[in-house]
């Protein structure tokens, strides 16, 4: 089969649910079925039939089965022995409630000590992330979305990573808390509201003030909680 092919202007047909050539056709269908599974295309518990997918996308299974096996591991898709795959249900409001709990705890005494180590080079890496979330390009809003969920975690792991605790990156990493919160609401407020937030945490890392970082990065995780809390509604 012939992977599905690309215009000029290196976008895929909407169907695709992509937009963008990748390095590789593995990485291609494995972000045309991310941007589905966090835009809500693929609903939360819902089964993904590998066949499906194959005609949707017109490949082969195996960058399919490749595709859902690195989701598999980021705890998108779930496979069950002799029955298959399926999106991952919804996080409970119970576990909703977990993870933001978890996060007041952790990151902005993060953010602090990140600030405090803060220099020139880390500061330009939190900046360009910031920059690509901040980019519209291309026509397909699912696409669009699920590109700012995966760069907002790389900014929030990036900033773990200049706190220097590596437990504590490694326990936020494990839960796989941005994409699970991001699959909650599909909504340009989600974003757009997030990135205002981003611009003070940038700043208070620009000071090197680790008070005014733990209090910026508060305020965004107490924001992004009740900007999502409407989905349990």
């Amino acid at each position: 089969m012939q992977p599905v092919s690309l215009s000029n202007n290196g976008e895929a047909p909407t169907g695709a649910g992509r937009i963008q050539r990748a390095s590789s056709l593995a990485e291609d269908v494995y972000e045309a079925i991310f941007a589905q599974l966090m835009s809500l295309k693929i609903a939360p518990g819902s089964r993904i039939t590998v066949d499906n997918l194959v005609k949707e996308f017109d490949v082969s299974h195996t960058p399919i089965r490749e595709a859902l096996g690195r989701l598999e591991g980021e705890g998108l898709v779930l496979k069950t022995h002799l029955i298959g795959y399926r999106a991952a249900p919804q996080i409970t409001r119970r576990r909703f409630d977990e993870l933001y709990e978890m996060r007041l705890l952790l990151e902005p005494h993060g953010a602090a000590k990140a600030a405090a180590a803060m220099d020139e080079a880390k500061l330009g890496t939190l900046l360009e992330a910031a920059g690509v979330m901040s980019r519209r390009e291309g026509k397909d809003e699912r696409l669009r979305y699920s590109n700012f969920a995966r760069q907002d975690a790389i900014f929030h792991d990036k900033i773990m990573e200049y706190a220097e605790n590596e437990l504590i990156r490694e326990t936020l990493g494990y839960q796989h808390t941005h994409f699970h919160i991001f699959r909650l609401m599909y909504h340009s407020r989600v974003t757009e509201e997030a990135l205002d937030e981003h611009e003070a945490i940038l700043a208070a890392f620009g000071s090197a003030d680790p008070d005014a970082a733990a209090k910026a990065m508060r305020a965004h995780i107490e924001h992004s909680r009740d900007r999502l809390l409407p989905a349990f509604d």
